[in-house]
């Protein structure tokens, strides 16, 4: 009885007929376990899709961006030749307002539409051979233009639209290049680097051209300086070494397009004004000074270039210190605020309007004071540029900057420098045909013409504004991709 106690299930009984059991049976496999499937095979990616190591950049990266930026020096200054001796070739060539306006017009409307083709191959074929070829083009047409004749109107006008696609090449492809060699923080300072070549060539633009016509007597001497320094470039090229690329997906548009569609047409605005100052401040000034008397109206072939020498030495100085300071703001700004981009080149759009409103309106009192709120317009328009094209950097996939930059480039400068300076020609021109021509109303038109110019840079900063509702999500989401 006490073994059927223990066998039908007292607990130690259980215990020792289990134990009993599992003696008698043979050894079991260890059960298995599955281990992590093999992920499946995804091909390597391509050079500017890698993300970037973490080491500093070397001696070579730096170097790099100084070729840029010397090219990028070069490239501006060939742009506002034509604005430092407008006066004398418009003389040369017997041109109106209008028609001198649209010397600027016909050189941005090259330049806008070849900007995408050339981001485009930016993205998929080798940067060197076509930061070569644009060098090389924009070279060798400027050159030919010195020795077109006051018969030949029409061949000037082309040589501009040529130049435009030569800079073209060059201007869609330079800032990736930067791009890929620096992290977020170098990448910052390395592009306000490269775009204070912007103010520093413009204003050096002014400079060499209005000199050159004064020492030589001759404004076709304008053209053919910067040349030689311009083809030195190519000896020093091979150092730019860009690899060809093949995407075939356009995945910078997303919902991150909300920022880079407000930022571009905040952009527009900025290169509206920065066109339309460029060409005509310095006419601008010469018709006030003649209005007030303080200087006489012009009447020999060459003319006293002083005030594209002023206008010049302002855009340097006020340019470097306007991308310094931005970058700068940017820097420490980011650490508080992850809005703070798009904040500082809102505020520095209205604070510009303001300056310039000023300075227009005083233009008839006190030329002085003129050049002073002037200074002060261009130092706050100037404080957008490197901050502008970082926006643009890190809410675009690195796979795509390319493209990018060249379709922010078409619609800022169609709908921005392109058609300004020529907006302004034609309104003076309307407005000169209301009254009898006088110096006092020759003036006058240009100034009323100027107004157009404030509301489009308070239109520039409520883009602006709007950017920052958008930036933190589109960065997000363009890390990710």
């Amino acid at each position: 009885p006490s073994e059927g106690t223990r066998g039908r299930g007292g607990p130690s009984g259980a215990a020792a007929g289990t134990g009993t059991a599992v003696e008698a049976q043979p050894p079991q496999p260890a059960p298995y376990r599955a281990g992590p499937a093999p992920l499946p095979y995804s091909p390597p990616l391509p050079p500017a899709a890698l993300p970037r190591s973490p080491s500093p950049p070397g001696l070579r990266d730096y170097l790099i961006v100084a070729v840029l930026c010397y090219a990028n020096l070069i490239n501006f200054m060939d742009w506002f030749i034509v604005p430092g001796i407008l006066l004398d070739i418009q003389k040369y060539f017997e041109l109106s307002d209008g028609a001198a306006g649209l010397l600027q017009t016909v050189f941005i409307l090259c330049y806008m539409l070849a900007a995408p083709f050339f981001g485009y191959l930016g993205d998929r074929y080798n940067r060197k051979v076509i930061l070569g070829a644009g060098i090389f083009f924009w070279s060798a047409v400027t050159l030919g233009t010195s020795f077109i004749s006051e018969s030949y109107c029409w061949i000037f006008f082309l040589s501009r639209g040529l130049v435009g696609i030569g800079t073209a090449c060059y201007s869609t492809v330079a800032p990736t290049i930067i791009a890929d060699r620096f992290d977020e923080g170098r990448r910052t300072t390395m592009l306000s680097v490269f775009y204070i070549c912007i103010p520093v060539g413009s204003g050096l633009g002014y400079v060499l051209a209005s000199s050159m016509a004064h020492v030589t007597g001759d404004w076709h001497w304008a053209f053919r300086v910067t040349e030689c320094t311009a083809l030195f470039l190519l000896d020093i090229l091979d150092t730019v070494c860009g690899p060809s690329h093949s995407f075939k997906q356009l995945s910078f548009l997303s919902s991150s397009s909300w920022s880079f569609v407000w930022s571009s047409l905040g952009l527009t605005a900025m290169a509206f004004v920065t066109g339309a100052l460029g060409l005509w401040v310095p006419m601008f000034l010469y018709r006030a000074q003649v209005a007030l008397g303080v200087v006489q109206q012009c009447l020999d072939k060459s003319c006293n270039s002083s005030n594209s020498l002023i206008f010049g030495g302002i855009t340097i100085g006020t340019g470097i210190l306007g991308v310094i300071a931005g970058a700068e703001a940017a820097r420490r700004l980011r650490k508080t605020n992850s809005r703070a981009d798009p904040l500082i080149c809102a505020t520095s759009m209205f604070v510009s309007s303001l300056c310039l409103y000023t300075a227009i309106m005083v233009a008839q009192k006190n030329i002085l004071s003129t050049f002073i709120f002037i200074a002060f317009g261009e130092l706050f328009l100037s404080v957008n540029w490197a901050v502008v094209t970082d926006i643009l950097l890190y809410v675009v996939t690195p796979r795509r900057q390319s493209t990018a930059i060249a379709l922010q480039i078409l619609v800022s400068h169609l709908l921005g420098d392109a058609g300004s300076p020529y907006l302004i020609g034609m309104i003076s021109n309307a407005i000169q045909a209301k009254k009898d021509q006088s110096l006092q109303w020759s003036f006058c038109s240009l100034q009323y013409s100027f107004i157009i110019c404030v509301f489009v840079g308070v239109f520039g900063g409520g883009f602006f504004f709007l950017t920052s509702f958008y930036i933190e999500e589109d960065r997000k989401e363009a890390e990710q991709l």
